[in-house]
């Protein structure tokens, strides 16, 4: 990459000069796709809006954002890459950034971090140093560039040694939502971001190890790398409710990426207007896997064994064609076992294909033509319909759960009779629009909706926080990348429903991505050490499979548990939001469900305005009262906990409470304080 920058004795003046030609060469890039002129270029107005509307998404994409740095880093190769083993090449340099920008001669000044030739900067260490000379890593305030750090990968004279700037990045404060951390990329992250498209993997992340910001990340790098391929099949990132949606929603957008779908689950199945809730034993068996079982039974329960011929008229002659050769088609569509629409389509097909034999029987010649129309006959039409008729998927379900002898025959040997009554509607709505449908009951409309007609498949999809799902859940996810690759992201200690995924092996196998690859982060870089293993006291209890996770975060981090008189409890939350307040970056106030309206009046007492979740935090709105059952994904610089045993019993069942509270435990960055004035659980004694 030639030298932007003139000659100057201090090299961070240098970099400086180098950063203000890559501003102006953006500027410079984005002025020119706004010059276009596509007036000639277009054949009629159709063509004119898409070009237009792809024009408008390339100059967003080229926006030059001023508080955001445009590069971070510099790879300075000892050979020119590709020609290592060329004697005597002549290495070259390379500022590693967000994106790429070139000069008004197309020469790089920054290249994207996704590049081949970027890898090295996440990868390369004095052990493995990947042809790189030096390393270099940038320190900005705002947009401006203030600091730099060197590392030489190939001096046996310099220890290898932690990157204070990438330490500092990663401890910094944040206000607002979730970022990128393309500059603080850690090699194992790298590792999974870079991962093919052709295969799903699953990301079993401790809290802190950044899985949320790695799945993020693969996206974008999936469409930098197979951008034609994913434009045409389409890319989704699913989250586990809207607060959490908002949090990371500037994440790809920053990145350059602007197509990539956000939905949660309750999203995806939305087929009818989701008004009730389910008890914790009903919602477990809805989303039990055997319910697939049952709904495909009942799509099936309305095909009919023709007992009487179809008789054809065509002009003055009529077609027979015998009942028990309408069977023999039956019982072959239903053997294929494809799904219930496709073979009711296909069945006129093959009773029109019978009556042609027997035309050409007669001597007649008849086409193509003459099939689709005896096909399409009043006798065949009426036949199809009598055999194959069409099913609503949201009727089904709504018979399924009203109709107690409809339920007994299709889940016959597979549901017992409690388990049965278990899942009937003690009073029957009258119909689909009055019906108080749960989030469960549209997952099972989804199932029904895709035996009867198939769901439309993506290139990729991100789940995360995944360990929550139901395994009906995921095959509602997975119906969404069948002919597809996704990236699977979450924690089994964090899971806080009572149908919580016990492995990721089980998981998968739901999805329909068995054997796919499970990588495990246990190295966090966000919450303090103190603080980690605190949370980790609960470990055993909850998921004692799994490794205990560490951090790499030098400062031990603020951390305290304060036990006061019941009394005085309100009291002694406000005072440590105060103190958390005292401090630079976000605050998070973590608390049971029920305890939410009590502390939100004392906030209101003490005059401390706050935010709920989803809302987007500033510098002058820091402060977010938090139910500890969407605190799941979000983090905050400090956050005060108040009354663990609450979290807790506040759930059904003792291990998903604790595990509750160990997701309460781990949402802070740089401070925790407990505050109880109940017991603490056992373990945390």
């Amino acid at each position: 990459m030639p030298s932007h920058a003139p000659d100057h004795p201090d090299p961070l003046e240098r970099e400086r000069t180098h950063l203000a030609a890559s501003r102006a060469a953006l500027r410079a890039m984005r002025a020119d796709v706004e010059a276009l002129d596509i007036k000639d270029v277009t054949a009629n107005w159709v063509n004119a809006e898409v070009l237009q509307r792809q024009i408008d998404e390339r100059i967003k994409a080229l926006a030059d954002l001023a508080d955001t740095p445009l590069f971070f880093g510099r790879l300075n190769y000892l050979h020119a890459p590709g020609a290592e083993s060329a004697e005597g090449a002549e290495g070259e340099q390379f500022y590693i950034g967000r994106r790429h920008v070139h000069d008004a001669d197309g020469d790089p000044m920054v290249i994207d971090w996704r590049a081949p030739v970027s890898q090295p900067f996440y990868q390369a260490s004095k052990k493995t140093p990947m042809d790189i000379g030096l390393r270099r890593r940038f320190g900005y305030t705002g947009g401006e560039l203030t600091a730099y750090e060197d590392e030489h990968l190939t001096d046996p004279t310099e220890a290898e040694h932690a990157s204070k700037l990438l330490q500092a990045e990663i401890e910094r404060p944040r206000v607002g939502p979730m970022r990128d951390i393309v500059a603080t990329i850690q090699p194992e992250q790298d590792e999974i971001v870079r991962a093919g498209i052709g295969g799903t993997v699953c990301v079993q992340g401790a809290p802190g190890t950044g899985k949320t910001a790695v799945g993020l990340h693969r996206v974008a790098y999936l469409l930098y790398a197979h951008r034609e391929r994913l434009a045409r099949s389409g890319t989704l990132v699913i989250g586990p409710n809207r607060s959490f949606l908002h949090y990371i929603e500037q994440v790809l957008p920053a990145l350059g990426e602007l197509q990539v779908g956000q939905a949660t689950v309750d999203d995806l199945v939305a087929h009818v207007e989701v008004r009730g809730t389910d008890g914790a034993d009903a919602a477990g068996l809805k989303g039990d896997a055997r319910m697939a079982e049952v709904l495909r039974r009942a799509v099936r329960s309305h095909v009919t064994l023709p007992t009487e011929p179809c008789v054809v008229v065509r002009g003055s002659r009529r077609w027979r064609v015998p009942a028990y050769e309408l069977e023999e088609m039956v019982r072959e569509l239903l053997d294929r076992d494809i799904r219930y629409g496709a073979a009711r389509e296909a069945l006129p097909q093959r009773i029109a294909h019978a009556v042609l034999v027997r035309m050409e029987q007669a001597g007649e010649a008849p086409d193509d033509r003459v099939q689709n129309a005896v096909a399409r006959n009043p006798a065949v039409k009426a036949a199809v319909k009598e055999i194959w008729p069409p099913v609503d998927p949201a009727k089904l379900v709504l018979r399924l759960l009203s109709d107690p002898d409809f339920l007994a025959e299709q889940a016959d040997g597979i549901l017992d009779a409690d388990e049965q009554k278990t899942i009937l509607w003690s009073k029957p709505p009258r119909g689909v629009k009055s019906a108080q449908w749960s989030s469960a009951d549209a997952v099972l409309i989804d199932e029904a909706t895709d035996l009867v007609e198939r769901t439309h498949s993506l290139g990729h999809v991100v789940l995360d926080e995944a360990q929550d799902l139901s395994p009906m859940q995921y095959r509602a996810v997975g119906r969404r990348c069948t002919t597809g690759s996704a990236t699977i992201l979450g924690d089994i200690a964090q899971g806080t429903t009572p149908w919580a995924t016990a492995t990721w092996e089980d998981a998968l196998v739901h999805l329909g991505k068995s054997g796919a690859a499970v990588e495990e982060l246990t190295q966090g870089f966000r919450v303090p050490r103190e603080v980690i293993a605190y949370a980790s006291r609960l470990l055993p209890a909850i998921a004692p499979g799994l490794s205990e996770a560490t951090s790499i975060r030098e400062a031990a981090g603020d951390f305290s548990v304060r036990a006061v008189d019941p009394a005085a409890l309100d009291s002694a939350v406000i005072a440590a939001c105060h103190e958390a307040l005292g401090h630079e970056g976000s605050i998070g106030l973590i608390a049971a469900d029920a305890r939410i309206p009590v502390l939100a009046g004392a906030l209101d007492a003490a005059g401390l305005a706050y935010l709920s979740p989803g809302e987007e935090t500033s510098a002058a709105a820091r402060l977010t009262l938090v139910p500890a059952t969407l605190a799941k994904g979000l983090e905050y610089d400090y956050v005060v906990l108040d009354e663990p045993a609450a979290v807790v019993d506040g759930e059904p069942d003792e291990r998903t409470g604790l595990r509750r509270l160990y997701v309460a435990l781990t949402r802070a960055v740089s401070g925790l304080t407990v505050v109880h004035a109940a017991p603490l659980p056992e373990q945390l004694v």
